[in-house]
Parts: C-alpha cells; structure tokens; sequence
C-alpha cells in the first residue's frame, strides 16, 4: 500500500521538476537569443563584413545611448513619449472598450457600427496624419488624437469578438436571475471578454509606439520620434539607432507588464 502511494507522488515531482526547468530554459533562450545577435552584429561590424556608416556597432550604439542619459536628452525625449502614449491609451482604449462591448451585446449596434468600423479601420493612420495636425494644430493634442485612434480599432474589434464568443447560456443564467443591464456588462460580457480584451490592448499599445513615433516626426520638438528626425537630419546614425532600441525595449517592457495583468484578470487562461 505503501509503494502504490509512493509512486503517482513521484511522477508528480517528476513533472513539476520538467515544467521548473523548461520554464527556465525559456527564459534563458529568451536572454541569450537577441544577446546572440547583437553579438554577431559587433563581430561583423568589427570584421568590416557590413558598412558601419549604416550599421554601426553595438558597443558605439551604447556609448551613444549612455551619453544620452548622462545629459538628460534621452529621459526629456523619453517622458515626452510616454505622456502621448498614456493619454492616447485613455482616449482611444476605454471607448473602444465600452463601445464593443455593446455592439457584442447589441444586434442592432453592431449591424449600424459594423460598415462604419470595416470602411475606417483599413484607412492608413499615416494618410490622415495631416488632417489631424490641420484639425488639432501641431501641439500635443494631434499627437494624443493619433495614438488614440491607433488604439481604438484592435481593442474595439477584439472587445467585441470576445463578447461574442461568450457562450449564450452565460447570458440566459444571468437574464433567468433578473441581472440588469449593468450587470450583465460587468458580470458577464466584461470578464467573458476579457483574454481577446486583453489581446487587443497588446496590439493597441504596440501600435501605438509605431505612431507616435510617427507622429513625432512632424511638428513636435520633443519625443523618441522627433530625436530620431533630428538624428537623420544632423547624420547621427547611432542616435537614431538609440531611439529604434528604446522603442522595442519598450515594447518589449509592455508586453512583460501586460502579461502579469492579464495573468491577475484572466486566472482561468491556461498557461502554455
């Protein structure tokens, strides 16, 4: 009786051990896998294989970066992104947010926004770059327009995919247990919806970073994208390269922060 006992314990630390040590190997491939190519990318700068007027070398990269921190540059270009692309987040997410929720719920408001949503989606958000500056002129508030309608699209269509991916039946409980209206969207279409909600907010925020980057590039006189206009314009190649790097570690940083949070709202998700 004993030894029966003994061994299904065993296969379960057996397990746990192998799931312990393929996460962790994740992770160190994750690390070492963009180390790698940094690396192949100094060795071949530093060979001549590539021409380093366009391609410069890390470690010259780097030095540029940590010259750009030391006098402040970096941090004033830095805040003055975030501050675009967290207002933005504000005005284009949270009515996407609502707004495909309803349609999910609404038959009727999905059938009129529908058209409305699939003729504007497509249109490309750099084309009407000049319509928004000539609208909200060239201070911060045609770069928050931009990154807010970036935003708006992916999380309204998959807000309201994911309301429409609740089975009915959660909806008939709910109805049968006089549920109200609010209820209904707090209780059952909000946490239903909720892993393709996140999903969209994924996508949002990393199109978000690609337009106000863009956006910067015109009529600003501050961002990650307007250091990065300025580079071009003086031939500061490494600066330029400073901002493409901060881009994607931020993008990088968000999708870290985003999955714990999602992790936290969406505990039943399983983990793969």
């Amino acid at each position: 009786m004993t030894d029966v006992l003994r061994k299904p314990t065993t296969r379960a630390f057996a397990g746990a051990s192998f799931k312990i040590s393929r996460t962790a190997v994740d992770r160190i491939m994750s690390i070492v896998s963009p180390l790698a190519l940094l690396l192949i990318w100094e060795i071949a700068a530093r060979l001549g294989w590539i021409d380093v007027r366009f391609f410069p070398a890390p470690s010259k990269i780097f030095a540029t970066m940590m010259q750009l921190i030391e006098n402040g540059q970096l941090w004033t270009h830095l805040k003055a992104s975030m501050y675009r692309l967290f207002w933005g987040f504000i005005f284009g997410g949270a009515p996407a947010l609502v707004l495909g929720i309803c349609m999910g719920l609404n038959r009727t408001l999905r059938s009129v926004m529908e058209p409305i949503v699939a003729a504007t989606y497509p249109v490309p958000k750099s084309a009407i770059l000049p319509l928004i500056l000539l609208i909200f002129g060239l201070g911060e508030a045609s770069k928050i327009v931009m990154v807010a309608i970036g935003l708006f699209f992916p999380i309204l269509i998959n807000t309201m995919a994911g309301v429409l991916e609740i089975p009915k039946i959660h909806f008939d409980v709910a109805r049968n247990f006089g549920a109200s209206r609010v209820q209904t969207f707090l209780k059952v279409a909000l946490p239903g919806a909720m892993p393709l909600i996140m999903t969209g907010v994924k996508l949002g925020v990393g199109l978000g970073l690609v337009l106000i980057a863009l956006a910067e590039m015109v009529g600003a006189r501050s961002g990650l994208g307007y250091m990065m206009w300025n580079a071009w314009e003086i031939l500061s190649v490494e600066t330029m390269y400073v901002g493409l790097i901060v881009i994607s570690a931020l993008g990088i940083l968000f999708t870290l922060i985003l999955n714990e949070i999602e992790r936290f709202l969406v505990p039943w998700k399983p983990a793969r």
